[in-house]
């Protein structure tokens, strides 16, 4: 297929949900975890929940960037962004997310100079438009935007450029499955891993998943038929009794991944000894740091941030909604005192946050348990 009309054929999903339903055995119940945002939103966008037998239910997982940054990280870029003479750059789907003092929309409002950007590129041409700010780029997201972060950092190092830098918040998508995986609250059959991920460091990574824990996966693009055509592929697996790997993305992802943007990442980064996820605590091994050798891009180093934890509000089930052990609309906040525009969560703000696509595409699905609940 060539079009993307293509992957979203009615007749084809039609199919495609009928061979599921015919690989399903009588009285068994089947959950797959989509491990990435965009394929949640793919789901309640386009309804696929519908084309799935009552046996096979989709389990949202922690593969949301913005998300899975706790409280307390917001707080430290918000402390840089107080600083005399700072510029703070984040992308757009980080300005409205809560910290314990506020957004950085709140910040902004209250003076701050924090501006809004679409890559890390821009950053650099804020920092040479302007060399007397010290100008931050607040680097958030997995291994696929971790590349372009590091490749800023090279480019403003060629340049001599010397009021740059990034406030590093990457984080590293394995040891979060495996944090899932060690979880007593999860009984999983498989994975729909994420194909955003994926096109960086291949599906090799995944290899541990299929034989440490005996649970299939398979690499999903985010198009309808991408994510019924990789569910048919765990059901037959689970059919023939095997744990494998297997990569359906097959037209974007590399089974080795792209070596040359994990290269650049391991020039300018390094693993952390630990780092604090949000609903997942302190996760090793699990983000990255700027290497020694770059620290003066480093705005960890350079601002000296407190790094004060700041415990989530009670009334937030952002942690239990990450994990998926609840549906968003579980949450007693979920589209009242949380929406959108008011969020006190941050799954309830990001593109690729589960409450988002609850909030804007799941309303008829939350209807429909509730009444299936109640009978």
């Amino acid at each position: 297929m060539r079009f993307v009309d293509e992957f979203r054929d009615a007749e084809k999903a039609q199919v495609l949900s009928g061979q599921i339903a015919a690989l399903c055995e009588p009285g068994r119940h089947y959950s797959f975890m989509e491990v990435c945002g965009g394929h949640t939103h793919t789901i309640y966008k386009h309804g696929l929940e519908d084309y799935l037998p009552e046996s096979v239910s989709l389990v949202h997982g922690p593969g949301c960037p913005v998300c899975v940054i706790p409280m307390g990280r917001l707080d430290d870029a918000i402390y840089i962004s107080e600083q005399p003479d700072v510029i703070m750059t984040s992308f757009g789907d980080m300005m409205r997310v809560p910290g314990g003092k506020g957004s950085f929309f709140d910040s902004k409002a209250k003076g701050a100079d924090i501006r809004m950007v679409y890559s890390p590129l821009d950053s650099l041409k804020i920092a040479r438009a302007n060399p007397d700010k010290k100008v931050v780029f607040m680097a958030i997201g997995f291994e696929t935007t971790a590349p372009s972060t590091a490749m800023t950092v090279l480019r403003a190092a060629a340049d001599g450029l010397e009021n740059f830098s990034i406030f590093c918040n990457h984080v590293t998508i394995i040891p979060a499955i495996k944090a899932i995986l060690d979880s007593p609250d999860m009984r999983l059959d498989g994975f729909l891993g994420p194909g955003h991920v994926s096109t960086v460091i291949g599906c090799k990574p995944y290899e541990f998943i299929a034989r440490d824990h005996h649970k299939p996966l398979v690499c999903a693009g985010f198009e309808p038929l991408d994510i019924l055509a990789s569910i048919y592929q765990l059901m037959v697996q689970l059919r023939d009794g095997r744990c494998e790997v297997e990569n359906q993305y097959t037209r974007v992802v590399p089974w080795d991944g792209n070596l040359k943007a994990l290269q650049v990442i391991n020039e300018v980064m390094e693993l952390r000894p630990y780092f604090e996820w949000r609903g997942l605590g302190f996760i090793s091994h699990s983000a990255l740091k700027v290497r020694e050798e770059y620290a003066k891009f480093d705005a960890e180093e350079i601002f000296k941030i407190p790094g004060i934890r700041v415990a989530d509000p009670k009334a937030c089930q952002c942690g239990e909604v990450l994990k998926g052990v609840i549906k968003p609309w579980e949450c007693k906040v979920f589209g009242t005192a949380c929406t959108p525009e008011t969020p006190i969560g941050t799954c309830m703000v990001s593109p690729e946050g589960a409450c988002a696509a609850y909030y804007n595409f799941g309303r008829f699905t939350r209807e429909r348990v509730k009444e299936a609940t109640r009978a």
